[in-house]
Protein backbone atom coordinates (compact mmCIF):
# COMPACT_ATOMS: atom_id res chain seq x y z
CA UNK A 1 0.00 0.00 0.00
CA UNK A 2 1.20 3.35 -0.62
CA UNK A 3 0.28 7.03 1.35
CA UNK A 4 -0.55 10.29 -0.64
CA UNK A 5 -1.62 13.51 -0.04
CA UNK A 6 -4.74 15.51 -1.19
CA UNK A 7 -4.68 19.32 -0.34
CA UNK A 8 -7.80 20.95 0.11
CA UNK A 9 -7.05 24.08 2.19
CA UNK A 10 -4.58 27.02 1.43
CA UNK A 11 -5.61 28.89 4.67
CA UNK A 12 -2.73 28.58 6.60
CA UNK A 13 -1.05 31.83 8.69
CA UNK A 14 0.84 34.41 6.73
CA UNK A 15 -1.06 33.64 3.37
CA UNK A 16 -1.18 34.65 0.58
CA UNK A 17 2.38 36.10 0.81
CA UNK A 18 3.79 32.47 2.09
CA UNK A 19 1.80 30.40 0.12
CA UNK A 20 4.07 29.83 -2.67
CA UNK A 21 6.46 28.80 -0.39
CA UNK A 22 4.70 26.86 1.95
CA UNK A 23 2.70 24.56 -0.79
CA UNK A 24 6.36 23.88 -2.39
CA UNK A 25 7.38 23.31 1.53
CA UNK A 26 4.22 20.87 2.09
CA UNK A 27 5.03 19.36 -1.61
CA UNK A 28 8.83 18.80 -0.68
CA UNK A 29 7.93 17.12 2.59
CA UNK A 30 5.54 14.55 1.26
CA UNK A 31 7.58 13.74 -1.29
CA UNK A 32 10.63 13.24 0.41
CA UNK A 33 8.86 11.21 3.19
CA UNK A 34 7.54 8.80 0.47
CA UNK A 35 3.87 9.64 -0.62
CA UNK A 36 3.72 8.73 -4.27
CA UNK A 37 0.24 11.18 -4.71
CA UNK A 38 0.21 14.76 -4.32
CA UNK A 39 -3.20 16.52 -5.39
CA UNK A 40 -5.43 19.33 -5.24
CA UNK A 41 -8.81 20.42 -5.51
CA UNK A 42 -10.40 21.45 -8.98
CA UNK A 43 -12.57 23.68 -7.28
CA UNK A 44 -13.50 28.05 -8.03
CA UNK A 45 -14.41 28.33 -4.18
CA UNK A 46 -13.39 26.77 -0.83
CA UNK A 47 -16.16 23.63 -0.41
CA UNK A 48 -18.79 23.57 2.41
CA UNK A 49 -17.84 20.63 4.17
CA UNK A 50 -13.89 22.27 4.85
CA UNK A 51 -14.96 26.23 4.69
CA UNK A 52 -16.71 29.45 3.36
CA UNK A 53 -16.61 30.10 -0.11
CA UNK A 54 -14.05 33.19 0.58
CA UNK A 55 -11.65 30.75 1.94
CA UNK A 56 -8.43 31.22 -0.04
CA UNK A 57 -8.77 28.84 -3.15
CA UNK A 58 -5.91 28.31 -6.17
CA UNK A 59 -6.78 26.88 -9.39
CA UNK A 60 -6.09 23.71 -9.30
CA UNK A 61 -3.42 22.97 -12.29
CA UNK A 62 -1.61 25.69 -11.82
CA UNK A 63 -1.08 24.43 -8.27
CA UNK A 64 -0.22 21.07 -9.29
CA UNK A 65 2.46 22.42 -11.66
CA UNK A 66 3.69 24.28 -8.67
CA UNK A 67 3.57 21.10 -6.76
CA UNK A 68 5.78 19.31 -9.61
CA UNK A 69 8.28 22.21 -9.83
CA UNK A 70 8.87 21.31 -5.98
CA UNK A 71 9.03 17.79 -6.25
CA UNK A 72 10.82 14.55 -8.04
CA UNK A 73 8.86 11.49 -7.47
CA UNK A 74 5.20 11.83 -6.68
CA UNK A 75 2.46 11.73 -9.76
CA UNK A 76 0.73 15.17 -9.57
CA UNK A 77 -2.56 15.82 -10.21
CA UNK A 78 -6.27 17.50 -9.85
CA UNK A 79 -8.55 15.52 -7.70
CA UNK A 80 -11.00 15.84 -9.27
CA UNK A 81 -11.34 17.77 -12.55
CA UNK A 82 -15.19 18.41 -12.64
CA UNK A 83 -16.57 17.93 -16.43
CA UNK A 84 -18.11 21.01 -16.98
CA UNK A 85 -14.87 22.83 -15.87
CA UNK A 86 -12.91 23.34 -18.77
CA UNK A 87 -13.52 21.69 -23.15
CA UNK A 88 -12.52 18.52 -23.01
CA UNK A 89 -9.62 18.62 -25.81
CA UNK A 90 -8.14 21.75 -24.02
CA UNK A 91 -8.45 20.07 -20.61
CA UNK A 92 -6.61 16.64 -22.36
CA UNK A 93 -3.57 19.71 -23.53
CA UNK A 94 -3.80 20.87 -19.98
CA UNK A 95 -2.84 17.70 -18.28
CA UNK A 96 -0.45 16.53 -21.21
CA UNK A 97 1.01 19.89 -20.41
CA UNK A 98 1.25 18.82 -17.07
CA UNK A 99 2.78 15.15 -17.87
CA UNK A 100 5.93 17.01 -20.00
CA UNK A 101 6.87 20.18 -17.50
CA UNK A 102 6.55 17.37 -14.61
CA UNK A 103 8.63 14.59 -16.16
CA UNK A 104 6.06 12.82 -16.89
CA UNK A 105 4.26 12.96 -13.40
CA UNK A 106 1.05 13.84 -14.37
CA UNK A 107 -2.43 12.10 -13.03
CA UNK A 108 -5.52 12.37 -15.18
CA UNK A 109 -8.36 12.46 -12.72
CA UNK A 110 -11.88 12.71 -14.23
CA UNK A 111 -15.49 13.57 -12.24
CA UNK A 112 -18.85 15.03 -13.24
CA UNK A 113 -18.71 17.98 -11.20
CA UNK A 114 -21.26 18.99 -8.88
CA UNK A 115 -20.57 22.49 -6.66
CA UNK A 116 -23.18 24.81 -8.89
CA UNK A 117 -22.28 27.66 -6.18
CA UNK A 118 -18.93 28.16 -7.87
CA UNK A 119 -19.63 27.82 -11.22
CA UNK A 120 -23.07 30.49 -11.09
CA UNK A 121 -20.34 32.79 -8.63
CA UNK A 122 -17.81 32.64 -11.74
CA UNK A 123 -20.25 32.33 -14.70
CA UNK A 124 -19.28 29.17 -16.00
CA UNK A 125 -22.46 27.34 -17.07
CA UNK A 126 -23.42 24.31 -14.95
CA UNK A 127 -25.39 21.45 -17.27
CA UNK A 128 -27.94 18.66 -15.27
CA UNK A 129 -25.87 15.87 -14.10
CA UNK A 130 -27.21 13.77 -17.35
CA UNK A 131 -25.18 15.89 -19.35
CA UNK A 132 -22.24 16.27 -17.36
CA UNK A 133 -21.75 12.48 -16.86
CA UNK A 134 -22.65 12.47 -20.76
CA UNK A 135 -19.53 14.94 -20.77
CA UNK A 136 -17.35 13.20 -18.55
CA UNK A 137 -17.87 10.10 -20.65
CA UNK A 138 -16.58 12.18 -23.94
CA UNK A 139 -13.77 13.38 -21.91
CA UNK A 140 -12.44 9.97 -21.09
CA UNK A 141 -13.03 8.87 -24.64
CA UNK A 142 -11.15 11.65 -25.46
CA UNK A 143 -8.47 11.40 -23.42
CA UNK A 144 -7.63 8.25 -24.17
CA UNK A 145 -7.73 9.16 -27.65
CA UNK A 146 -5.67 11.78 -27.89
CA UNK A 147 -2.72 10.52 -25.35
CA UNK A 148 -2.28 7.79 -28.33
CA UNK A 149 -1.49 9.94 -30.76
CA UNK A 150 -4.39 9.96 -32.49
CA UNK A 151 -5.85 13.07 -34.29
CA UNK A 152 -9.11 11.72 -36.29
CA UNK A 153 -12.18 13.25 -35.87
CA UNK A 154 -13.94 12.80 -32.56
CA UNK A 155 -17.55 13.02 -31.97
CA UNK A 156 -19.18 12.49 -28.59
CA UNK A 157 -22.98 13.38 -27.50
CA UNK A 158 -21.73 16.61 -25.86
CA UNK A 159 -18.60 17.44 -28.27
CA UNK A 160 -17.21 17.22 -31.76
CA UNK A 161 -13.64 17.94 -32.41
CA UNK A 162 -12.28 17.71 -36.04
CA UNK A 163 -8.75 17.17 -35.39
CA UNK A 164 -7.84 16.83 -31.88
CA UNK A 165 -3.96 17.01 -32.32
CA UNK A 166 -1.79 16.50 -28.93
CA UNK A 167 1.89 17.57 -29.50
CA UNK A 168 3.81 17.22 -27.95
CA UNK A 169 2.48 13.39 -26.62
CA UNK A 170 2.67 13.00 -22.70
CA UNK A 171 5.95 11.77 -21.06
CA UNK A 172 4.44 8.74 -19.18
CA UNK A 173 3.81 5.37 -20.64
CA UNK A 174 1.90 4.25 -21.99
CA UNK A 175 -0.16 7.41 -20.88
CA UNK A 176 -0.77 9.84 -18.00
CA UNK A 177 -3.08 7.37 -15.53
CA UNK A 178 -6.99 8.25 -16.22
CA UNK A 179 -8.28 8.00 -12.65
CA UNK A 180 -12.18 8.55 -12.42
CA UNK A 181 -13.35 10.33 -8.89
CA UNK A 182 -16.53 8.97 -7.19
CA UNK A 183 -18.40 6.30 -5.64
CA UNK A 184 -21.92 5.92 -8.18
CA UNK A 185 -22.89 2.90 -8.47
CA UNK A 186 -24.60 3.06 -11.41
CA UNK A 187 -22.72 5.77 -13.74
CA UNK A 188 -19.02 6.53 -12.20
CA UNK A 189 -17.96 3.10 -11.41
CA UNK A 190 -19.17 1.77 -14.94
CA UNK A 191 -17.08 4.52 -16.51
CA UNK A 192 -14.34 3.32 -14.80
CA UNK A 193 -14.49 -0.18 -15.51
CA UNK A 194 -14.97 0.97 -19.46
CA UNK A 195 -12.24 3.44 -19.65
CA UNK A 196 -10.33 4.70 -16.54
CA UNK A 197 -7.02 3.33 -14.84
CA UNK A 198 -7.91 3.75 -11.39
CA UNK A 199 -10.72 4.61 -9.25
CA UNK A 200 -11.09 7.09 -6.40
CA UNK A 201 -13.62 6.30 -3.67
CA UNK A 202 -14.07 7.86 -0.26
CA UNK A 203 -12.60 5.72 3.24
CA UNK A 204 -15.50 7.47 4.80
CA UNK A 205 -19.09 6.48 5.94
CA UNK A 206 -20.81 6.91 9.76
CA UNK A 207 -19.03 4.93 12.57
CA UNK A 208 -15.68 2.92 12.71
CA UNK A 209 -12.93 2.32 10.65
CA UNK A 210 -14.64 -0.94 10.47
CA UNK A 211 -17.43 0.96 8.69
CA UNK A 212 -15.53 2.59 6.13
CA UNK A 213 -13.80 -0.38 5.20
CA UNK A 214 -17.16 -2.27 4.90
CA UNK A 215 -18.53 0.35 2.50
CA UNK A 216 -15.55 0.68 0.19
CA UNK A 217 -15.62 -2.79 -0.14
CA UNK A 218 -19.05 -2.89 -1.37
CA UNK A 219 -18.12 -0.13 -3.73
CA UNK A 220 -15.48 -2.16 -5.08
CA UNK A 221 -17.68 -5.50 -5.53
CA UNK A 222 -19.67 -3.32 -7.72
CA UNK A 223 -16.85 -1.87 -9.32
CA UNK A 224 -16.10 -5.75 -10.25
CA UNK A 225 -19.41 -6.83 -11.32
CA UNK A 226 -19.28 -3.66 -14.21
CA UNK A 227 -15.58 -4.81 -15.31
CA UNK A 228 -17.04 -8.46 -15.50
CA UNK A 229 -19.92 -6.59 -17.66
CA UNK A 230 -17.87 -4.72 -20.17
CA UNK A 231 -14.87 -7.82 -20.43
CA UNK A 232 -12.41 -5.47 -18.14
CA UNK A 233 -10.02 -7.43 -15.80
CA UNK A 234 -10.55 -5.98 -12.51
CA UNK A 235 -6.86 -6.06 -11.19
CA UNK A 236 -5.92 -3.78 -14.19
CA UNK A 237 -7.44 -1.07 -12.20
CA UNK A 238 -5.62 0.42 -9.18
CA UNK A 239 -8.37 1.16 -6.49
CA UNK A 240 -7.60 4.50 -4.06
CA UNK A 241 -9.73 5.78 -1.33
CA UNK A 242 -9.72 9.15 -0.17
CA UNK A 243 -9.78 9.75 3.76
CA UNK A 244 -9.64 12.15 6.19
CA UNK A 245 -5.99 12.32 8.93
CA UNK A 246 -7.24 15.22 11.80
CA UNK A 247 -3.26 14.48 12.91
CA UNK A 248 -3.45 18.05 14.27
CA UNK A 249 -6.52 16.89 16.80
CA UNK A 250 -4.20 14.12 18.06
CA UNK A 251 -4.79 11.04 15.59
CA UNK A 252 -1.93 9.00 16.36
CA UNK A 253 0.45 6.98 14.06
CA UNK A 254 -1.00 3.44 15.23
CA UNK A 255 -4.32 4.82 14.88
CA UNK A 256 -3.48 5.52 11.44
CA UNK A 257 -1.85 1.99 10.79
CA UNK A 258 -5.13 0.42 11.81
CA UNK A 259 -7.24 3.08 8.90
CA UNK A 260 -4.35 1.41 6.55
CA UNK A 261 -5.01 -1.93 7.56
CA UNK A 262 -8.40 -1.91 7.10
CA UNK A 263 -8.44 -0.48 3.75
CA UNK A 264 -5.97 -2.66 2.45
CA UNK A 265 -7.35 -5.76 3.67
CA UNK A 266 -10.91 -4.94 1.50
CA UNK A 267 -8.56 -4.40 -1.38
CA UNK A 268 -7.06 -0.58 -1.35
CA UNK A 269 -3.72 -0.08 -3.46
CA UNK A 270 -3.38 3.34 -2.19
CA UNK A 271 -5.02 5.92 0.57
CA UNK A 272 -4.97 9.46 -0.42
CA UNK A 273 -5.19 11.48 2.91
CA UNK A 274 -6.24 15.06 3.75
CA UNK A 275 -4.45 16.09 6.97
CA UNK A 276 -5.98 19.00 8.70
CA UNK A 277 -2.93 20.85 9.13
CA UNK A 278 -0.22 20.01 6.07
CA UNK A 279 1.52 23.17 6.90
CA UNK A 280 2.77 22.12 10.03
CA UNK A 281 5.39 19.41 8.41
CA UNK A 282 5.94 17.64 11.54
CA UNK A 283 2.64 15.66 10.81
CA UNK A 284 3.98 14.53 6.99
CA UNK A 285 7.25 13.72 8.72
CA UNK A 286 5.57 11.34 11.24
CA UNK A 287 3.92 9.87 8.48
CA UNK A 288 7.07 9.44 6.71
CA UNK A 289 8.87 7.98 9.78
CA UNK A 290 6.31 5.83 11.51
CA UNK A 291 3.47 5.25 8.63
CA UNK A 292 4.72 4.38 5.13
CA UNK A 293 7.77 1.95 5.81
CA UNK A 294 4.92 -0.09 7.75
CA UNK A 295 2.70 -0.53 4.94
CA UNK A 296 5.32 -0.93 1.83
CA UNK A 297 4.80 -4.20 2.20
CA UNK A 298 0.70 -5.01 2.31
Amino acid sequence: MHLGLHIVRFDWPGTPENTAQVLADIGRTADDAGMTHLSVMDHYFQIGMTGPPEDPMLEGYLAALHLAHATTNAKVGVLATGSQYRYPGLLVKIVTTLDVLSGGRALCILGAGWNEEESVGLGVPMPAMSERFDRLEDTLRLARQMFADDDAPFHGVTVDAERPINRPQPLSRPRPEIMVGGGGEKRTLRLVAQYADACNVFFASPGTVEDHAAAVAHKLDVLRRHCEDVGRDYDEIRRTAACTLPLAAGMTSEEVLHMCRAAADVGVQDLICMVDEPHDLRHLEMLGRDVIPVIADW
